[in-house]
């Protein structure tokens, strides 16, 4: 039988304390991670929105690295919004080394503009159904580039991307937890699931949920 899902949020700086709420609203356990003895027994990670060098100062200081990579290349879902979405990059267009490089992206941060300029937005993301997304964008970031294992969710209208996909890993450069969306959570926690108990529902497909969504 498998274990119940647990999903780990790394509680480092930023926006954390909303993907709890998310998660605990769908019964979900949701556990604080700052150090590497954290991650013990979670099924799936959500790096929340915030200041990405400042994340990644503290990801290195306390040594949570290497843990978080090898959580992901075990399989589990890791999610990352706004700032997340820059910490799990490949590449980021104005300069720095990418963090937690899981993603084959290129994203630009902030490209929308300061503070003053964030807005909020209905997306379209046909792999969570027929309603669109409310997203919150603060400081965003947005995608250049997308590598041919990366499976766009959803685009802005003027078709830069907005949410990607690249197998257990998701992120979305809006912040669905602030508009109280619960659908990506649910995708993480299904995900989980399956990571823990691949022959669970669906069969056994690596990601069960995967759709391609519209052209790359």
């Amino acid at each position: 039988m498998a274990r119940p899902v647990k999903i780990g949020v790394l509680a480092l700086q930023g926006a954390f304390a909303e993907h709890l709420a998310v998660l605990r609203q769908l019964g979900v356990e949701g556990v604080t991670v700052r150090l590497p003895e954290q991650l013990e027994g979670v099924s799936g990670l959500i790096i929340p929105g915030g200041e990405s060098t400042t994340m990644r100062k503290l990801i290195d200081r306390w040594g949570l690295r290497d843990p978080i990579l090898d959580l992901a290349r075990s399989g589990a879902p890791i999610f990352g919004t706004c700032a997340g979405m820059i910490v799990l990059a490949k590449n980021i267009v104005d300069g720095d080394e990418p963090v937690l490089p899981l993603l084959d992206v290129s994203v630009r941060r902030n490209a929308f503009g300061r503070q003053l300029d964030s807005f909020e937005a209905d997306i379209d993301v046909p792999m969570l159904g027929d309603a669109p997304v409310h997203g919150v964008f603060i400081r965003a970031p947005i995608v250049e580039h997308v590598g041919a294992d990366v499976d766009v969710l959803a685009r802005l209208d003027d078709g830069r991307p907005v949410a990607v996909r690249q197998r257990n890993i998701i992120a979305t450069a809006f912040h669905p937890e602030l508009a109280g969306e619960t659908r990506f959570h649910r995708l993480v926690t299904t995900m989980a699931s399956e990571h823990e108990d691949p022959a669970e529902g669906a069969g056994r497909r690596r990601h069960p949920t995967r759709r391609e969504v519209g052209p790359r």
